[in-house]
């Protein structure tokens, strides 16, 4: 640490406080400068994929309860890169091969199609909601990160104060105000990824819900059809 340094305006630029800090406290940096690019990329992409999903999901439910054929409709729109869909074409498989054999067992046939449904939601959950565990790990240890380079930033202003045997304000505000900053930046890092963490899960659960609500309705119309059957 230089004793003779000014805090000055462009000394508390972070540029400056950046490249005036120690190597160890530019490692933090720079991690969580990283992981708050890395907050940001997930945010824009995982925001564009529940709205595209969630309009699309709701258009093809609507579809699908006004169609009076579900084999033509499965045929036109079971193949659907959609959460609905895949939970839709889980149902007809499951469908086909219980009712393939004669006589049909319907008790067993709704537990099936109870059970390859609610698959079918579940894995679509786990793939809308595949990198909030990322969002979680950074909230949650972005702040202690910054709070190491905090520590580390006023050690190395004490070992100033000790060398230079001085404790003026000219010595120990640098390194100080290097320390804050790897806070901030820590807290920069965190409260987004915390924020979208909590939007997402939320989202995600609405998505479940009305993935869940949808196979229900399914899985009724399928057992009306079953026992109009023989």
């Amino acid at each position: 640490m230089n004793p003779a340094f000014n805090m000055d305006a462009a000394t508390l630029s972070p540029v400056a406080l950046f490249v005036q800090a120690d190597w160890v406290v530019k490692i933090v940096m720079a991690g969580l400068l990283a992981a708050s690019v890395w907050t940001w990329a997930i945010v824009i992409g995982m925001g564009r994929r529940l709205s595209r999903t969630r309009k699309a999901t709701t258009n093809f439910e609507r579809e699908f309860w006004k169609a009076e054929d579900i084999d033509a409709f499965h045929k036109a729109q079971g193949q659907a890169d959609l959460p609905s869909a895949r939970v839709f074409a889980a149902g007809v498989q499951e469908w086909r091969r219980s009712t393939a054999s004669n006589p049909i067992d319907k008790n067993g046939t709704r537990e099936r199609l109870a059970v390859a449904m609610g698959a079918a939601v579940a894995l679509e959950v786990d793939r809308l909601s595949e990198r909030l565990n990322v969002l979680a790990t950074i909230g949650s240890v972005a702040p202690f990160v910054g709070l190491f380079g905090t520590v580390w930033g006023i050690m190395r202003s004490f070992t100033g104060i000790a060398q230079a045997q001085n404790s003026s304000l000219a010595v120990v505000a640098p390194g100080i105000a290097e320390a804050l900053f790897a806070t901030a930046i820590g807290l920069f890092a965190a409260i987004p990824a915390v924020i979208a963490y909590n939007r997402f899960s939320h989202g995600v659960n609405k998505m479940e819900a009305s993935l869940n609500r949808f196979a229900d309705g399914f899985h009724t119309t399928l057992s009306r059809q079953l026992d109009g059957t023989r």
